[in-house]
């Protein structure tokens, strides 16, 4: 019998053995019609009738209002979920959201998968409106560190970057126009002596005006542009398959290129680095070394590599001896979690000035461009009545109120933080200039509420394992705005015939060579490691197969972690394969009751969120458990094996480790599922369906 208080149209009810366990899960008849949580927030439900003031936060009000442009997955027709081409050809998606190009969204969905591991809800208010914030005691792993980096170099550096080029071809007079009104502009300003007004007017109008953007920075492929001489070059890549990226490299999908672009930034980084720590100079070597060849490369291993190199120059790497080698590996580690909130504040604030410069629907156009050119605008107004040797000494006044002043500042602060503790959260930019602007996790999070509020889930971004394609990406008229012409702009972009010949022949040349008997130990070396460590993982989890049926919980959750091809077919939006203590069976997502709830049973729904006479009875009868969405307090995502045991199983066998995920509901009950081949697809339409205010840890 369900418990009072709940009403499951779908007549899925709660299995008798889990109430015992599940007695908080109750609540009155009234918070289930008005479908609130237990702190009074509304459900981001279809049935839902709350209005904007009743919703928790902007993202859910804004995922429920009436939008003037609607795609797919913005039009509420259905009683039931609606497939709106989950694991389908990506031509065969239709258009999902107004405004939003399908790429761009399956962009935005594809790093937002990579940058979110695990989310808590708060029933903190929150200042900017927006949840989906990095929690201040987020804690530091490497893994999480290589996201904040990756997602610095997609932003900030390529940003960066493609500023640099427009200066680049200013300076060239390869757009002699363009250029010269540039520079008749800053004489005719620099002899008036209203450099600074005309700045800020130019910067007031690039913010409030869009079309000038491309009209005075004319836009061009990125990897298209020389940074030193500001002309035509032939990308790094040999070809331009894409447009928004440094080398540019081909792309199966937007975006792509530029994400392993920023991967390989971050191995490159850690390359460095760990070549560092173990003295790596190749310069150093003798020319002719058979065992040196032979042996790998140890820079992947750095502690171990360091203390080697110091072994074999007589040296004491031990810690018995080394003294200070714990004490500065503390120190360093504790230093990385601020290290890390540091550059994920810059990605964020970077992510907030372009998405209120460039507004994606459903947020508001122009609130956000007035706000910063309201800003602006009383110093541009002050510059126009200040004179240069004014602003000299206001600012000579500043340095020197700055540096003399300590002790009047220390007391200031202290002042501020016993009366005003959360002083500094209200300055931030988040909470003033910027507020109500999102990042794009917090705006990734608002589309795939909008799908689950029309019982539309946007489809998953396209997987393909095919190679992108050697041909270039198609230019348009307002992709290109340089100077040069057709035939210039037409060898860049192309492979060289004759370079791409030389490299077939020398590749030709090396594959010969590879065939010819020669010695190459460092080859049968790992070749044997690699045979024998798969031959151990094979083992292993042959091992745990049994262990599991004795009742090893650890065993248990190894179980299906290296799924076979005939597992690895796609699931959703409703069904997804994943195993719970072990068992094979399907994790489901009912949205046609009055309180949405996901459950594991060993047999699949009707694939629609609700439910049929023919599959109710076989569905029902085998749910392990049932959890009411609004009840989740925590959703984390786990490995379905140890990052080192991973690493050793990903090189060993080449397979694709299906990961977990642990559900946490507000009694603190965690339910751990595992072998989820679509883990990341299933963790995102579980935190966009219910009302929760959820932070990121």
């Amino acid at each position: 019998m369900p418990m009072p208080g709940y009403v499951f149209r779908d007549g899925q009810p709660i299995p008798d053995a889990d109430l015992r366990e599940q007695h908080h899960l109750g609540a009155s008849s009234a918070d289930v019609t008005r479908g609130s949580t237990s702190t009074g927030s509304a459900v981001n439900t279809p049935t839902s009738s709350a209005t904007d003031g009743d919703h928790p936060t902007d993202s859910h009000a804004l995922a429920n209002a009436d939008h003037d442009e609607k795609g797919a997955a913005q039009v509420n027709e259905h009683e039931t979920v609606k497939n709106l081409g989950w694991n389908e050809h990506p031509t065969e998606v239709p258009h999902l959201v107004g405004g939003l190009d399908n790429e761009e969204l399956w962009t935005l969905i594809r790093r937002s998968n990579k940058q979110i591991y695990h989310v808590k809800a708060t029933t903190a208010p929150l200042l900017g409106g927006l949840d989906l914030n990095i929690a201040d005691e987020d804690e530091f792993s490497p893994d999480k560190l290589r996201a904040n980096v990756e997602r610095l170099y997609m932003t900030v550096i390529i940003g960066l970057m493609g500023f640099g080029k427009h200066i680049a071809r200013l300076r060239s007079w390869r757009e002699p126009r363009r250029t010269g009104a540039f520079a008749a502009v800053y004489t005719v300003a620099w002899i008036l002596n209203l450099l600074i007004p005309t700045f800020l007017t130019t910067l007031i109008i690039l913010i409030v005006y869009p079309p000038s953007r491309p009209f005075l920075f004319p836009p061009a492929p990125l990897a298209l542009v020389d940074s030193n001489t500001g002309g035509v070059q032939s990308p790094k890549a040999g070809v331009l398959g894409s447009h928004d990226s440094a080398t540019g490299a081909p792309e199966k999908h937007k975006g792509e290129a530029v994400e392993q672009e920023a991967s390989n930034f971050v191995s490159g980084i850690g390359s460095i680095a760990l070549s560092s720590a173990t003295g790596k100079h190749e310069q150093g070597d003798p020319d002719s070394d058979p065992l040196n060849k032979s042996v790998p490369d140890p820079t992947r291993l750095a502690m171990v590599g360091a203390d080697a190199k110091s072994s074999a120059q007589g040296g004491t790497p031990s810690e018995h001896h080394d003294k200070t080698k714990q004490p500065m590996e503390d120190a360093m580690w504790g230093k990385m979690r601020p290290v890390m909130h540091v550059i994920g504040d810059i990605s964020d604030g970077w992510e907030r000035f372009a998405n209120a410069l460039s507004p994606t629907a459903p947020f508001p156009k122009d609130k956000p461009r007035l706000i910063l050119a309201a800003v602006i605008a009383p110093g541009l107004a002050l510059s126009l009545l200040t004179t240069s040797a004014l602003f000299m000494k206001m600012t000579t006044f500043g340095v020197g109120v700055g540096f003399f002043s300590d002790p009047l500042i220390w007391r200031g602060l202290d002042w501020l933080n016993k009366n005003y503790p959360d002083w500094q959260k209200l300055l931030e930019i988040r909470n003033t200039i910027l507020k109500g602007v999102p990042t794009n996790a917090q705006l990734t999070i608002t589309l795939l509420r909008i799908g689950e509020a029309n019982r539309a889930p946007l489809p998953p971004p396209p997987r393909s394992d095919q190679p992108p394609p050697d041909t270039p990406k198609p230019l348009h008229g307002d992709d290109v705005a340089l100077d040069a012409s057709h035939d210039e702009i037409q060898a860049a972009i192309h492979e060289d015939p004759a370079e791409k010949e030389a490299a077939e022949a020398a590749a030709a040349t090396a594959a010969g060579a590879e065939g010819k008997p020669k010695h190459r130990h460092g080859a049968h070396i790992l070749g044997f490691f690699k045979g024998t460590t798969k031959t151990g993982v094979e083992t292993k989890l042959g091992v745990d197969k049994v262990r599991a049926k004795i009742g090893s919980t650890h065993a248990k959750n190894h179980l299906g972690v290296l799924p076979k091809e005939d597992e690895m077919v796609p699931t959703g939006p409703v069904d997804f394969k994943g195993r719970y203590k072990g068992h094979k069976g399907w994790i489901n997502i009912s949205t046609a009751a009055t309180i949405p709830c996901v459950s594991w049973s060993k047999a699949a729904s009707d694939g629609t969120g609700g439910a049929v006479e023919n599959t109710i009875d076989r569905h029902e009868k085998h749910i392990a458990f049932k959890v009411p969405v609004q009840d989740i307090q925590e959703l984390k995502k786990v490995g379905g094996l140890g990052w080192k045991a991973k690493i050793v199983v990903g090189w060993a066998t080449g397979k694709t480790v299906a990961d977990g995920l642990e559900i946490v509901d507000k009694a603190g009950q965690t339910w751990k599922l595992t072998a989820i081949k679509d883990r990341d697809e299933l963790f995102n339409r579980l935190i966009a369906i219910g009302g929760q205010k959820w932070e990121s840890w």
